[in-house]
């Protein structure tokens, strides 16, 4: 990509900018041929993702900032501000409209009724090619050859919504094999496009309180997420500082 500035966040390197700028970036990459590896990073994958961060240095990979956690822990640290908070949910279909012609999309991950409704969004509502799909769970371990699979698809951008740390694993294990142009971990993506999880009103994520909306739905899950990882999230801050 071109060359831009970044912002380390608890030992990572996060690409300041825009949307726009993304997209064009990525877009111009897929026509040049070469392939670039997308993640969101946000506070729960700087810490579930501690292990990775030698990994997420390599070239080709770029890691964009998600979250108001990412946004206070650049200014406190840093005294510097992301240009744009920017997230899987709401830059997917940025990009794929921004791409004058549809893509190629393989879906990895989620539950089987999931995936196959987001896959059926992603092709009615937002005009792509879905030429494959596979669950998280028995899908995955049905398939010990998913990378030929996704190679004989022809895919221009495979989707992995497994988690973190999972997606970002399986990503970074694979990455080399696979002939796609993009490869983006999407987290919950899938939940969101087969309307299994619910996205916070507009004006709750304009306040930059969508984290507490879906910490309210989910408290069990989530709890952990926003109350002892994210002390860890500050450790790893104040200490890759």
């Amino acid at each position: 990509m071109r060359s831009a500035s970044t912002i380390r966040v608890g030992g990572f390197a996060v690409l300041n900018t825009t949307s726009a700028e993304l997209a064009a970036q990525l877009l111009e990459q897929r026509q040049a041929g070469k392939q670039t590896t997308l993640f969101f990073a946000n506070t729960n994958f700087v810490v579930q993702c501690r292990d990775l961060h030698r990994r997420m240095a390599e070239e080709g990979i770029t890691l964009v900032n998600d979250g108001v956690g990412m946004d206070i822990a650049a200014r406190l640290l840093h005294a510097e501000r992301f240009q744009e908070n920017l997230n899987g949910t709401d830059f997917m279909p940025f990009l794929f409209r921004q791409s004058t012609t549809p893509l190629r999309v393989f879906m990895v991950g989620g539950k089987p009724h999931v995936v196959q409704k987001a896959a059926q969004y992603a092709t009615q509502q937002l005009g792509q090619v879905v030429v494959g799909s596979c669950d998280g769970y028995e899908g995955m371990s049905a398939h010990p050859h998913l990378v030929e699979t996704i190679n004989r698809a022809q895919a221009d951008v495979v989707l992995v919504a497994l988690g973190n740390p999972a997606q970002e694993k399986w990503i970074l294990n694979h990455r080399q094999d696979l002939n796609a142009g993009m490869l983006v971990g999407v987290g919950a993506l899938f939940d969101f496009w087969a309307g299994d999880k619910p996205r916070a009103p507009v004006f709750i994520q304009e306040m930059r309180l969508e984290w507490f909306y879906r910490l309210c739905l989910e408290p069990r899950r989530l709890a952990r997420r926003y109350t002892v990882d994210i002390v860890k999230f500050l450790r790893h801050c104040y200490r890759y500082r």
